[in-house]
């Protein structure tokens, strides 16, 4: 049986990374009992009191669910879980014990749910309360094989207790946490009889009809159902609830099947402790073959039903046993509660190249999230290696999880450690808990384990509970386990004090594909327009020395190495996400409001999106007419009233909103979408909102990701105000007087309204300047880098494109060298910025998705640098970088839909 499930999201790990020497000692969570989380309408407003007003409710239970876990849990099993229709989330089944005993616990989880826009289907039992009934009025109860028969009094009866039951739950909803319900009594299940000489009235399911689900969830309702069923005649019939639930599952294939039990879970009686995880793959023959005392016939029959339930889900589902107290735990943390019960992973070992299957898979598995400009040769490097040497990789059968030890060496002296030299591991695999699965199976082969992590590395609290002890030195953790000598934990210590990752070698992949890093970074150098990247992970290896090396021996002229999983940082502070940011694949519903030429420019984008379904457009000008440019079907102008738009809000027709009007237009849409609390995405491209706190400010590149991924209102930047920011971010701390931007745009940033700026003749052989001082942009510019800047706005005579040419002040002389070194590094895997030595040319910039940033030409006196940078204004300048910020906070891949091509030989991509 697999042990306790890791807590790794316990908050009070957050504050233990010490760097000072200590043996790990697992600490208990934090108390916080969900139940007290919302108890009525009034406790709810009182938090809310408390509360940044401008934190829209999902983000408030976000914070709420850190208590519990952690807020990087919380928001990645919040994308788990609505990357799917919403009717797929979950299905609960609630014993009518719980709605006896536990009402207000029950009712507070689903409440949370629901707060945060998570549906699931509700299906209750009665049969305590039958029970009870059926004594006070002197029934005889009759059982045959644990089934009640059930006569035409009892179902009578039943139904009756079912109806109020029933009521009871969605009264306790509504009336006390202001939750929408909708209450089905029938029409859901059809059955048939059971047995009807055995068990007369008492049915089994043989159909589900999910419409009325459906129907419930799309008016944001929460379905409530009885385990009741009707004979295509209409007989009603009793089911059982786990049945129904059951059926319900294989109706809706939904992420989870929870089964909420007041034990809280499958219990051991042996180890007087609940089950934490049952893997089915792995398990289910020894749980079936009676060499498990502990599982009894019930317990034997219940995980009979989940494996076959299980069979006919997708792998991802799976079944949770659990108190309703734990509901939030179990869904939005790592550690879990109760007894989860999954298909699982079957962990294979390999200890040859050539026992892959696909060893083509297992090269691109190691290459996985990998950041080098020669990772593929480097990874083929390595497998020669691992082909020379003793190892064991352990790994499923997608290849989702895959880790790689070294054994310790046979002539060791000292502690017999084998290194785990590399572990890479996806997301589905995080999710899955195949991590827990595959990282057991590790320390059941090799219990005396040693590996580094990088302390900024977000799963490293998992990695704390997988390990008997820890070490921190500049900024790397040493784990071990299995160490039962002081004298051997204090020499292990005392080397990597000294030494840090250095005592491990230079075997493990991570530490070469580092040193390949920095070897490309010194042959390109600052040559041409190839970006250097840099790598925190790169350090010199020098000799091993001191009691490991006399312990360990010298393995054949290689000394041991490990390194655990984390991905290779760069110099970038704000890498980009790409595709680790694709957590959902549910199309987007968009209404944009907006015509001219950065509106049919975001158009075009939607177009060739996978996950984007434009559904209205409005404008008033062009009302009747068909959009053009919009492929996935045909679509004409609206001109929406504002009660137009807080209808569709309130009945949560659109998921994104696109603001791309003139400044001063959109206040009075967002009011009316914002009169709703609707939960959607709204975007503005104008300037309205780029100064308002409670609005997120979308410039990917310069502002934390992390905040636009949770953000439901963003600010689109300018475009003048991208380019200027992007262009003078490096310097900031360098900066020492007032920088001064010269900017000319093409005239289509004019708008489409005939004016001098855009009128063709008048910009013929001439350039036209315009709001000399104290434009908006001018604001936006000084607002966000946090200092004053000079801009001066000029318009000329070609179509689209912007140039800027930045005139930077500077503390301390600097060369044209350093700097441009200084924008490489910060930029580094950025693919919608691109740094080049030249300075760059609106003709090459125009129609193209990025930022373009060169020049670096610096006074004689050193003194002051001109930085050029150019971006077409209709794309990154707005539409690109609105799809972008769409892709960030929907859960999409961060630059899906954003045409990119491949640049030089290193693989980077740029626009």
């Amino acid at each position: 049986m697999q042990p306790l499930r890791s807590s790794a999201g316990r908050a009070a790990r957050a504050g233990q990374l010490a760097t000072r020497s200590r043996i790990w000692q697992r600490n208990p969570m934090r108390s916080w009992h969900p139940a007290a989380y919302a108890s009525s309408k009034d406790a709810r407003r009182s938090y809310a009191s408390h509360t940044d007003t401008s934190l829209n409710t999902r983000s408030t239970v976000i914070q709420l669910l850190s208590q519990i876990g952690s807020k990087r849990e919380a928001q990645q099993y919040l994308n788990y879980f609505t990357s799917v229709s919403q009717q797929q989330f979950a299905v609960i089944k609630v014993g009518g014990a719980i709605i006896s005993d536990h009402l207000g616990a029950l009712a507070s989880a689903l409440a949370f749910l629901n707060d945060v826009g998570l549906y699931p289907v509700v299906i209750h039992g009665a049969g305590p309360q039958l029970n009870e009934m059926l004594r006070e009025r002197g029934i005889e109860e009759r059982w045959h094989e644990g089934i009640r028969i059930t006569d035409n009094e009892t179902l009578q009866l039943a139904r009756s207790l079912f109806l109020e039951q029933n009521l009871k739950l969605v009264n306790a909803l509504e009336d006390m946490h202001g939750v929408r319900t909708r209450p089905i009594t029938s029409g859901v299940f059809t059955a048939d009889f059971l047995d009807k000489e055995r068990y007369d009235l008492v049915g089994k399911i043989t159909q589900v009809d999910k419409r009325p689900i459906e129907s419930a969830i799309r008016a944001k309702c929460l379905p409530v159902l009885p385990s009741m069923a009707e004979t295509l005649d209409g007989q009603i019939l009793n089911v059982n609830a786990d049945a129904a639930a059951a059926e319900m599952a294989k109706a809706l294939q939904p992420l989870k099947i929870v089964y909420l039990s007041e034990s809280g879970g499958i219990f051991n009686p042996d180890k007087k402790e609940i089950i934490s995880a049952i893997n089915l793959d792995e398990e289910y023959a020894s749980l079936m073959d009676g060499s498990k005392p502990w599982v009894k016939h019930g317990t034997k029959s219940k995980i009979r039903e989940f494996n076959d339930l299980l069979n006919q889900l997708p792998r991802s589902s799976s079944i949770a046993v659990i108190h309703p107290a734990d509901l939030q735990k179990e869904l939005f943390t790592d550690s879990g509660a109760g007894t989860l019960v999954r298909r699982g992973h079957k962990v294979n070992k390999s200890s040859k190249v050539s026992d892959f299957e696909d060893v083509e898979l297992f090269k691109q598995t190691l290459v996985r999230d990998r950041e080098a400009l020669d990772a593929r040769q480097t990874v083929e490097r390595y497998v020669d290696f691992l082909g020379e040497r003793e190892f064991t990789a352990f790994h499923d059968d997608g290849m989702e999880g895959l880790a790689i030890v070294l054994p310790a060496p046979s002539d060791s002296k000292g502690p017999q450690l084998a290194q785990l030299s590399t572990l890479t591991l996806s997301r589905a695999a995080w999710l899955t808990n195949l991590s827990d699965n595959l990282f057991d199976n590790i320390k059941s082969a090799f219990p005396k384990l040693m590996w580094t992590v990088k302390q900024d590395d977000e799963n490293l609290t998992w990695f704390f509970d997988k390990a008997d002890g820890s070490l921190t030195r500049e900024r790397e953790v040493l784990f071990w386990c299995g160490l039962e000598s002081g004298d051997d934990v204090r020499d292990l210590m005392l080397e990597f004090n000294k030494h840090g990752r250095d005592i491990f070698g230079d075997i493990n992949l991570e530490s070469k594909l580092a040193k390949a890093a920095r070897r490309a970074g010194e042959i390109l150098g600052g040559g041409g327009a190839q970006q250097r990247r840099a790598y925190s992970t790169i350090a010199t290896q020098p000799s091993v020395t001191g009691a490991l090396r006399r312990s360990w021996g010298s393995q054949g002229g290689r000394t041991p190495s490990c390194r655990s999983y984390a991905t290779t940082a760069t110099t970038n502070p704000n890498p980009p996400f790409g595709t680790r940011n694709a957590t959902n694949s549910v199309p987007a519903q968009v209404h944009q409001g907006a015509r001219g030429y950065t509106g049919q420019a975001l158009i075009n984008l939607l177009s060739s999106h996978p996950h984007t379904d434009l559904r209205h457009v409005s404008s008033r000008e062009l009302a009747g007419q068909k959009l053009k440019g919009y492929t996935k079907r045909d679509i004409t102008y609206d001109n929406l009233s504002h009660d137009d738009v807080r209808r569709m809000a309130e009945r949560g027709d659109i998921d994104v909103w696109v603001m791309a009007l003139p400044n001063g237009v959109a206040k009075p849409w967002v009011n009316a979408i914002d009169e709703t609390k609707s939960d959607s995405l709204i975007i503005d491209l104008s300037a309205d909102y780029r100064f308002d706190p409670s609005w997120t400010y979308g410039l990917p590149e310069l502002i934390d990701r992390s905040q636009i991924t949770s953000a439901k209102r963003i600010s689109n930047p300018g475009c003048y105000a991208t380019a200027a920011q992007v262009g003078i971010a490096p310097l900031v701390p360098f900066i020492s007087a007032t920088p001064t931007v010269f900017g000319v745009s093409g005239y289509s940033g004019a708008g489409t309204k005939p004016s001098p700026k855009n009128d063709v003749q008048n910009l013929a052989n001439n350039i036209i300047p315009y709001s000399l001082t104290d434009h908006i942009h001018e604001r936006e510019i000084s607002t966000q880098l946090g200092r004053d800047v000079a801009f001066i706005p000029h318009v000329a005579s070609w179509f689209q494109g912007i140039h800027h040419s930045i005139s930077i002040p500077l503390t301390n002389p600097m060369t044209s060298r350093d700097i441009r070194n200084l924008y490489q590094d910060r930029y580094s895997g950025e693919p919608l910025v691109k740094i080049i030595g030249d300075v760059p040319s609106v003709k090459a910039i125009s129609g193209t998705h990025g930022v373009e940033i060169g020049g670096f030409q610096v006074s004689s006196q050193g003194d002051r640098v001109v930085v050029c940078a150019t971006i077409d204004n209709l794309l990154k300048g707005a539409a690109t970088q609105c799809l972008q910020n769409i892709n960030l906070a929907m859960g999409y891949a961060e630059f899906e839909g954003i045409p990119l091509k491949e640049r030089g030989s290193g693989g980077d991509m740029s626009f």
